[in-house]
């Protein structure tokens, strides 16, 4: 899921207040800050201490160039695997969510993961970069930077809530030079999420864990092993998962992949995770030395 592609990391939410709806909105009980808390472990992780919990998601990518139509250039899998824990010891509910994450480019008709690329404009064959993040941790308080009390973005209608997220992203790319407020190369991208699942579910607070569709589009300059340079045009992301029942749940093909290349992600950081986060750009600079 930004230059951290961080898809499922996806909390601003509180600066996002409010809950809104209809039908049975009251039965949520989201009157506090700790019952806010509370529900969103229970969306995004559990709250057990410690459990671990698998996002699973796939979609398609595609380029936007003037002057041309769009094209479909991969298909994309990926996971998050998370934890969740209070923050530094916290009484008033607020949490650490320690998680890594995997996202591969596949072959679009063939659906096998992408080890080389042939870039349609250049004609150059590249190597791929998957996304391997690791961590890419938060950390949600019981209030916001301007202490107002963490509110879920709530709607809901029926029987079920949603929320959405759109999250514009502008600021220093870790692989562009020191004169970038000059002469430009700042990383921009739109990031934009919606989340589905059932009021009952959430509303019981017996439950650890509850049930989440996700929807998750994303928008921003060519990736950097794509080797575009300062060709004009953008790559936008359109996908769909969920939050499973546990990580076996998820294709049999793709399970392979992660057991194969990306082992450390059958389990999450663990909830003391000191280390900043990783990010696709910052991944790139780590794996490509300068002039290869």
């Amino acid at each position: 899921m930004t230059h951290r592609l961080r898809p499922y990391a996806w909390w601003l939410a509180p600066v996002l207040l409010g809950l809104a709806g209809a039908g049975t909105a009251a039965d949520l009980k989201l009157d506090t800050a700790q019952d806010n808390l509370a529900a969103a472990r229970r969306i995004q992780c559990s709250t057990k201490d410690g459990e671990a919990v698998t996002w699973y998601w796939k979609g398609h990518a595609y380029s936007r160039v003037p002057g041309e139509a769009d094209r479909q250039l991969f298909a994309v899998e990926g996971m998050n695997i998370r934890q969740c824990g209070p923050l530094n010891g916290a009484t008033d509910g607020s949490f650490m969510m320690a998680t890594r994450e995997v996202l591969v480019y596949e072959d679009p008709k063939t659906g096998k993961v992408l080890e080389t690329w042939e870039n349609p404009w250049t004609g150059k064959q590249v190597k791929v970069v998957h996304v391997a993040n690791d961590p890419v941790n938060q950390r949600i308080g019981a209030t916001d930077r301007a202490g107002r009390p963490f509110r879920l973005p709530l709607e809901v209608i029926g029987g079920q809530w949603w929320m959405t997220a759109t999250v514009p992203l502008f600021y220093r790319n870790p692989l562009a030079g020191d004169y970038q407020d000059y002469i430009g190369g700042k990383y921009h991208a739109t990031e934009m999420f919606n989340f589905f699942g059932s009021v009952p579910e959430l509303a019981d607070s017996r439950r650890r864990s509850v049930g989440v569709s996700v929807g998750w589009v994303r928008m921003s300059g060519w990736l950097p092993w794509m080797e575009m340079g300062d060709r004009a045009g953008l790559i936008y992301f359109s996908t769909a998962g969920r939050k499973l029942d546990r990580w076996e749940d998820m294709p049999e093909a793709f399970r392979n992949e992660i057991k194969a290349n990306y082992p450390l992600y059958l389990a999450p950081p663990p909830l003391d995770d000191p280390r900043p986060n990783e990010t696709s750009w910052s991944y790139f600079k780590k794996v490509t030395p300068v002039g290869k």
